[in-house]
């Protein structure tokens, strides 16, 4: 048994987190209308606190169906090894078994860390889920009338133990998980009781609004994800002011998506179509005269008036494929060790 099946818990989230910001970079896909019938976004925001900083939702199954996801199973080196080990040990499937995601983080000036929260719509087995946990050191409880799970994070790698919060699980309806930190599990269930939720942050469902079409994206406020980054001190001062950003992609063969940002003023929102336009004549001096280098790269379509800027690409399959053999040369040249 390895460490990350001992740790089932924490390897759950981490896989679905994981295939959520991929899907919000990566893929989209079509999406029924029914599911929000309710206003904007998923009914599951109402578990998501008022405060939340990001706030993102994927269509899982649409991603692990998509054209483009088998297209790039067939790549090198793209195996199922893990989702079978994942499904072996818990009998979730997460090509079948989960419908979408929702995803929330509260800003480490709320809580004493940035705590995430993953919300899973599908099908899961609880039993085997609460056996499985208990067999390898977890405890089963209730909250606010709720089956949870907790498991112990590896401490190891994580924070110093005084620091690291608990995991936890929590079955929050039929068919409807709430992953993350014990603080944010027990949140989510405390929100969900109380009547307000992020539905209440006007600020932000006006940009879940306009999101709400979409099958994957991502939403908040750009502070909580710059600090979180944690990006060089070089890196940091190069960026302009930004309040508000919003992402989603297309899958189409190929992939498209759109990044939107609200700059703190005009003025920075000028500086960020310059510093947009920069990459993209950098590429294209890297590309030169080589023809078939500068028709792999993405389109860039800079938009957006006055403090929005709006950067929309696509990305093709060829240009995936080129990335890949590109590793795999790299891979296969560099220094066996012994």
């Amino acid at each position: 048994m390895t460490a990350k099946t001992r740790y089932f818990l924490i390897g759950s989230a981490l896989v679905l987190v994981l295939g959520l910001g991929i899907g919000v970079v990566a893929y989209y896909g079509g999406v029924s209308g029914g599911l929000f019938a309710q206003g904007p976004g998923p009914k599951e925001l109402k578990y998501v606190p008022e405060d939340a900083a990001v706030v993102a939702y994927a269509d899982v199954r649409q991603v692990m169906t998509s054209e483009l996801r088998q297209h790039l199973r067939q790549l090198d080196g793209v195996t199922d090894e893990g989702r079978s080990e994942f499904r072996d040990q818990t009998g979730i499937d997460i090509e079948h078994d989960i419908d979408y995601v929702v995803a929330s983080m509260r800003g480490a000036e709320i809580s004493d860390h940035a705590d995430g929260l993953v919300i899973a719509r599908g099908r899961f087995d609880q039993g085997r889920l609460e056996a499985l946990a208990v067999e390898h050191g977890g405890k089963v409880t209730e909250y606010r009338g709720k089956r949870m799970v907790m498991a112990p994070v590896d401490r190891h790698r994580e924070r110093a133990a005084a620091e690291a919060p608990e995991f936890a699980l929590a079955f929050v309806e039929p068919g409807l998980m709430a992953m993350g930190s014990l603080p944010a599990v027990q949140q989510a269930l405390e929100t969900g009781a109380a009547g307000r939720n992020v539905t209440d942050n006007a600020e932000m469902m006006k940009f879940v609004a306009e999101m709400q079409s979409e099958s994957m994206w991502a939403v908040g406020r750009f502070d909580a994800v710059r600090a979180e980054a944690r990006l060089p001190a070089e890196v940091e001062n190069r960026i302009p002011p930004i309040t508000w950003f919003a992402a989603s992609g297309r899958v189409n063969g190929g992939v498209q998506a759109t990044v939107k940002v609200d700059a703190r003023d005009e003025q920075a929102a000028d500086s960020l179509r310059d510093i947009v336009r920069g990459f993209v004549a950098l590429a294209k001096m890297q590309a030169g005269d080589k023809t078939e280098a500068a028709a792999l790269l993405p389109a860039i379509e800079l938009g957006g008036t006055g403090k929005t800027v709006s950067v929309s690409f696509a990305v093709s399959t060829a240009l995936l494929d080129a990335v890949s053999k590109g590793g795999a040369m790299k891979r296969e040249a560099a220094p066996k060790k012994e």
